[in-house]
């Protein structure tokens, strides 16, 4: 426990929270190659007698990522006197344990690391690129700020998703970022190659990006009959805590929304955007629709639902389609909900000690039984979307098994973490599925960003961040179903087999 220890220390630390200005919003994408490379030189030079703190040393730079990144988690503890007392715990606990598994990534990179330079390049990318994944696997999963994230700004390179997926790229990126690292390591002429090699493929991507914007905008257009109306609003919280009428949030939502007598709409409204009614109550508020809906009008809106058996309340944060009489066509309920937001792990043990759910009051929500195409079918007028409620958006690979859908329709609220980057980074996956799918994303947000994205991961239209308003969606371009869409994470295992079968292959060849 030396001072040079303490030198470390401080140094992880400060690697990993500078990464950080690499992820959105701020996108200083250039930064991953000096931190990343340092990170791998780090370890490089780290022998297998350091067993540990091999592991230390990764949950190091990963604490100083996460903390600095997820911050804003602790911000939905702000709005409940119960929860307040757990900010300092949560703001160090959440970075922690998400730390523990780049702790992994270390200890099995110094452990097993091959002696050849460019193996060992390829061998921390791919136990990178394969813990990442495990991470939006693990208990419910949050894959949320994957390095793969800093290419949001650069469409054309990031249409490559469309073939090999989010995880897939993202390993990619971890090979391209540490690739410098040569230069310093070996110099040899041979490992050179490897960088200039990297860049060609960089180069491919933007190449095959370039041309499928090109394709997409002499593509076909599909007009929908009805407009399809997404709403953004910017509704205090108050509403969870303060038994706020929900005639004054209705009123101000039809406001916003403005029907036309004349016109046909598809409105959609944010999630759980009236807490206090539930499902089969919404018609009670006939009347304030009454004069402001006509039969052409549909509404798509965030509310929760309750199944009241006889031995067992369950409630659900639910999706659900009302006609213009108020009458349910068609529900789903959340199935990928947010632990300690939504449901309460342990929740006979814990609300002993006083704990509930953030988003309700009386009960951790219950999961939906699947996700399925919603459908509204009514005469001479058809359209099925993928239903994602939130955070649902975040999970790559896992969305759908049918993608035979118009659209998704994501609603979210936003307004639990406040002013910060949080709801900035939930937006910025809906590009990310979009170019996945290659569908259009329709995204409505309360204190968030209302959008429509297209395909190619471009915001045609939005609502900004806190701002009141809406976009119509219309019109599409007609677009193939990508590869990622048929295959899924299938891709991401065929990436894992190359990379095992390069990392074998520079071992055995004597190249230098």
């Amino acid at each position: 426990m030396s001072k040079k220890f303490y030198l470390e220390f401080v140094f992880l630390l400060f690697l990993g929270s500078i990464t950080s200005l690499s992820l959105p919003p701020y996108n200083f994408l250039l930064i991953n190659f000096i931190t990343f490379t340092l990170f791998f030189i780090f370890l490089i030079r780290k022998t297998k007698k350091n067993k540990k703190l091999a592991f230390f040393y990764g949950w190091l730079f990963g604490f100083g990522y996460f903390v600095t990144n997820i911050y804003w988690i602790t911000i939905s503890l702000t709005f409940d006197e119960t929860f307040k007392l757990l900010i300092p715990i949560s703001i160090l606990l959440v970075p922690g344990f998400l730390a523990i598994f780049y702790g992994f990534i270390s200890y099995l990179f110094i452990i097993f690391k091959p002696k050849k330079i460019i193996a060992s390049l390829l061998f921390f990318s791919l136990i990178f690129g394969l813990i990442e994944f495990v991470r939006g696997k693990i208990l419910t999963g949050f894959p949320w700020n994957l390095i793969a994230y800093s290419f949001s700004n650069q469409l054309e390179i990031l249409s490559i998703t469309s073939i090999l997926g989010t995880y897939g790229f993202n390993l990619f990126c971890i090979s391209l970022f540490v690739s410098p690292a040569l230069f310093f390591i070996n110099n040899s002429k041979k490992d050179i190659l490897l960088i200039i090699f990297f860049s060609l493929i960089i180069g491919f991507f933007y190449f095959y990006g370039s041309l499928k914007h090109s394709n997409f905008e002499k593509a076909d257009i599909k007009k929908y009959s009805h407009k399809i109306r997404i709403i953004g609003s910017n509704i205090n919280l108050d509403r969870f805590y303060h038994n706020v009428d929900p005639t004054f949030i209705i009123t101000e939502l039809i406001q916003i929304s403005e029907p036309a007598k004349d016109e046909k709409i598809i409105f959609i409204w944010p999630e759980g955007i009236l807490p206090s009614i539930y499902q089969d109550e919404l018609n009670e508020y006939f009347q304030l629709f009454e004069n402001k809906f006509n039969k052409n009008h549909f509404l798509v809106i965030g509310i929760n639902s309750r199944s009241l058996g006889e031995s067992e309340k369950k409630y659900f944060n639910s999706l659900a389609i009302y006609d213009h009489k108020l009458k349910l066509i068609n529900s789903y309920s959340k199935i990928n909900l947010v632990p300690f937001g939504e449901f309460l792990p342990f929740e006979k043990v814990l609300k002993r000690f006083g704990l509930k759910t953030i988003a309700n009051d009386y009960q951790s929500f219950s999961r939906g039984s699947e996700r399925k195409v919603i459908k509204i079918n009514q005469e001479n007028f058809s359209i099925k979307f993928l239903p994602l409620i939130c955070y649902e958006i975040i999970y790559s690979g896992e969305i759908y098994e049918n993608f035979d859908f118009d659209f998704i329709v994501n609603i979210s609220e936003d307004g639990w973490f406040g002013n910060s980057i949080g709801p900035k980074q939930h937006f910025v996956h809906s590009i990310y599925r979009a170019i996945e799918s290659g569908k259009y994303v329709l995204r409505s947000a309360n204190n968030g960003i209302a959008a429509v994205v297209n395909p190619l991961g471009v915001i045609e239209k939005k609502v900004d961040y806190f701002n009141s308003g809406f976009v119509d969606f219309s019109h599409a371009r007609k677009v193939q179903p990508t590869v990622f869409s048929k295959y899924g994470n299938k891709i991401f295992l065929l990436i894992i087999l190359l990379y095992i079968f390069l990392i074998f292959s520079f071992i055995r060849i004597n190249y230098e």
